[in-house]
């Protein structure tokens, strides 16, 4: 076992990778990181990054133009945290994905801000498996019934599903939430729709994301076993 607080940031950049399979996406989650932290984390080989918020990626994306060894072309930002309608034009403008899509609302918000940019970005369905006054998502029914009106968000590229499972939850109830997503995800695709392709699984977080890749997750969103506890 790795003992992960003993190690740089590159080190446990390296760490991971090497525990995960090469088809799986790394998305290093910086909430509350510095610019430096990300900085040493792209030293590492590190190119998906994760933000919760707008307001707190652009301001790192303006402090990582310092960097001169950084290519921004090459690095990949990704939305994972609850966005505001009225967010969703920057939302469009600073990130190549937005994995929290968790209304149709958002969905046809970023759809208009898409057109009037001339942007497609890429995003993931949040969806909740179960009840969770905590987290934000569709319910897999009330989703099956809103996928018409989501196939005519064309300038989407609707991907995948992403999903936080509820705190509390045992290893193997983990993995079965995790199988939940999967298999929902499974029997969107085989729908006649047109601009939806749900390929993507945005699954797992620094303390389950052995058990995500498990249950078929394309990409994890590590951040505390990454850069420590954010202060």
């Amino acid at each position: 076992m790795i003992e992960f607080e003993t190690l740089s940031i590159g080190d446990r950049c390296h760490a991971i990778r090497q525990q995960i399979p090469e088809s799986v996406r790394l998305i290093a989650v910086t909430k509350m990181v510095s610019a430096s932290a990300i900085h040493e984390a792209y030293q590492a080989g590190i190119r998906d990054f994760g933000e919760s918020r707008v307001q707190e990626a652009i301001a790192k994306q303006t402090e990582l133009q310092n960097y001169s060894d950084i290519d921004a072309d090459s690095i990949q930002w990704h939305l994972i945290g609850h966005l505001q309608r009225n967010k969703a034009r920057k939302a469009v403008q600073h990130f190549d994905w937005i994995h929290s899509v968790d209304s149709l609302k958002i969905a046809q918000a970023l759809n208009q801000a898409a057109i009037d940019e001339n942007q497609t970005p890429q995003v993931c369905l949040q969806v909740k498996m179960r009840p969770d006054p905590n987290k934000y998502g569709w319910d897999p029914e009330i989703l099956r019934e809103e996928l018409p009106s989501l196939d005519q968000c064309t300038h989407l590229k609707i991907r995948g599903l992403m999903a936080i499972p509820p705190l509390g939850l045992s290893t193997d109830e983990t993995l079965d939430y995790f199988h939940q997503v999967a298999e929902l995800a499974a029997s969107i695709q085989s729908m006649p729709l047109t601009h939806l392709s749900l390929q993507e699984l945005s699954m797992g977080m620094s303390e389950d994301y052995a058990i995500a890749i498990q249950a078929g997750a394309t990409m994890i969103r590590p951040g505390r076993i990454l850069f420590g506890e954010r202060t």
